[in-house]
């Protein structure tokens, strides 16, 4: 098959190696038409809004499982949609990226059926088995909510990462490609409101000190990301933790490798 012509998303789209039924879905609710829309808007925000760029293309696999491992940031979770758009726009072979989105917000209105459509899924382990099983690509924020909203005082340190990824990659041999994110810390310097976290029952309450002081419209800072060589871990997915940890902070100590390297190299927040 040839290349798809960059950014042709109707192309790029067709090109997709997505098992779907006789109505057009995957079994996990996955819509072309629906997927061409949501990336039209992700192609505008990765190379209008947020201009970003991508280091490390060529890690990213052509085709087979592999599981995108990423440090997490920002309040809300557009650093997920600007790696999904460089793995969708940038390499010849576009590949969808499943991201695991944390398990409220399916109970968003109208955010599962979108999700759905729009490939993403709930971070269950099983759901990111099956995906796998199916030769799919996955992206895990292992710090979880922890990340999304840490203080701005603790930009680029990373909190701790679960143990799941790990145990899921042993089980399924699946490669880690480790991602670093640079700009997502500063697209919504907020203030976490912890009692109104509690009472709608999300894991944080953000509020930004600039209208309208909740962060639904980022700052246009300039995203660059880094595609780090893949890790093939190696072990016992059934190892107690303490064993699993070694690995795990193999991958971490990589990623927070890749973060300074990305913020010797950036000269500006927003350019």
């Amino acid at each position: 098959m040839a290349d798809p012509p960059r950014d042709d998303i109707g192309a790029r789209t067709r090109a997709l190696a997505v098992r779907r039924n006789e109505y057009g879905y995957d079994p996990f609710g996955l819509n072309p038409d629906h997927l061409r829309t949501a990336v039209r808007l992700a192609r505008w925000l990765y190379r209008s809004y947020f201009r970003a760029e991508a280091r490390g293309v060529e890690n990213i696999p052509v085709s087979g499982r592999v599981m995108f491992v990423s440090n997490h940031s920002g309040q809300l979770p557009f650093d997920g949609l600007v790696i999904g758009a460089a793995t969708f726009l940038e390499p010849s072979q576009p590949r969808l990226v499943r991201s695991m989105v944390e398990h409220f917000v399916p109970t968003v209105p109208f955010a599962s059926y979108l999700f759905a459509r729009w490939g993403q899924i709930t971070g269950t382990p099983e759901n990111c088995r099956r995906l796998l099983e199916r030769d799919e690509a996955i992206l895990v924020f292992p710090e979880g909510a922890r990340g999304i909203s840490k203080p701005f005082s603790k930009r680029y340190q990373l909190a701790p990462f679960g143990l799941g990824f790990m145990r899921l990659a042993l089980e399924t041999r699946t490669p880690i490609v480790p991602v670093a994110v640079i700009g997502a810390e500063e697209q919504a310097p907020a203030l976490n409101l912890k009692p109104l976290a509690r009472l709608f029952g999300t894991p944080s309450f953000p509020i930004v000190p600039y209208p309208p002081f909740v962060p639904i419209v980022p700052l246009p800072v300039k995203y660059r990301l880094y595609f780090g060589e893949a890790l093939q871990p190696a072990g016992d997915p059934d190892d107690d933790d303490e064993v699993l940890e070694a690995q795990v902070r193999a991958v971490k100590h990589r990623i927070q490798s890749m973060i300074h390297m990305g913020l010797r190299e950036r000269k500006h927040v927003f350019w």
